[in-house]
């Protein structure tokens, strides 16, 4: 998420943030109209923790204004809408390939996705010092290239990440069960939308006193992210202020990240959903 703001920011280019959907944690698509201007370059939609934003909503504003759509699927590969998927709805898309993703390879590594030729051919160039290894520079790059051991890691899992994104589903579904009806509010996945879940997270009242609750019973969780993007130091000359994007701001003192990684077993699980429950008296 932050990378978004920051490859805007290290081209001189200033970003506009938009609130979130508090159901989905995904961009509001009904709040980017009013955040367009005559100097709007792009839109950039985050699909967050493996579900695909509200991509027909945004390409309709985008076709509107005549701006190009990128999306940041880091989280999201595999995910579709309405049978779509992530990556395929707009001019890009971006993957990551971070060891944490759902398809991750044994370091940095990342792919942009595009079907526009030209596009394809410039990122190519780029990623080799704006050369394509002619030696002939047409433009400035830098050396972006996948390694050689990251991309034979990616194809040797790629094979079983089906299979990955369907245990975390079925990790999330045992979740969704057991916590029903409880003060916990689970992950809402919008129609059309078939989530992978890099993160399953939860919403719950006094999140850090549950996750310390949590973690003293042996149980690891995680905060994604206990500080919205607009409040973060290194952007505060653009002038944000408290309340400016307030779903984003509550979701960060209530979101918590449970385990869902596909290895999980259903004891596991239970034995969460138990501890959390009870972490909440």
């Amino acid at each position: 998420m932050f990378a978004d703001g920051g490859s805007i920011a290290r081209l001189g280019a200033v970003p506009v943030f938009v609130d979130i959907d508090p159901n989905s944690f995904n961009i509001d698509p009904d709040l980017i109209a009013a955040k367009i201007t005559a100097k709007t370059k792009a839109i950039m939609p985050v699909h967050l923790f493996g579900q695909v934003a509200r991509m027909d909503a945004i390409n309709a504003i985008a076709k509107e204004h005549g701006i190009p759509v990128i999306e940041d699927a880091a989280q999201a590969i595999g995910a579709r809408r309405f049978g779509k998927p992530a990556c395929s709805m707009s001019l890009a898309g971006c993957l990551s390939f971070y060891p944490t993703k759902n398809l991750g390879a044994f370091g940095d590594a990342g792919a942009i996705c595009t079907n526009d030729d030209a596009l394809a051919d410039r990122c190519r160039k780029l990623r080799v010092h704006g050369s394509g290894h002619t030696y002939h520079h047409e433009m400035i790059g830098g050396m972006f290239r996948l390694a050689a051991i990251q991309a034979a890691v990616l194809d040797v899992k790629l094979k079983y990440l089906h299979g990955w994104h369907e245990a975390r589903r079925r990790n999330a579904a045992i979740y969704d069960a057991l916590l029903d009806g409880s003060p916990v509010k689970t992950p809402h996945i919008e129609a059309g939308n078939w989530s992978v879940y890099n993160q399953y997270v939860i919403r719950v009242p006094d999140r850090d006193a549950v996750k310390k609750r949590l973690a003293d019973g042996g149980i690891g969780t995680a905060v994604y992210y206990p500080i919205s993007l607009h409040q973060q130091p290194c952007f505060s000359y653009l002038g944000y202020g408290e309340g400016d994007l307030p779903h984003s701001e509550r979701a960060c003192h209530e979101v918590l990240a449970l385990p869902v990684y596909p290895e999980l077993e259903e004891p596991q699980i239970r034995h969460v959903a138990e501890e959390l429950l009870a972490a909440l008296g």
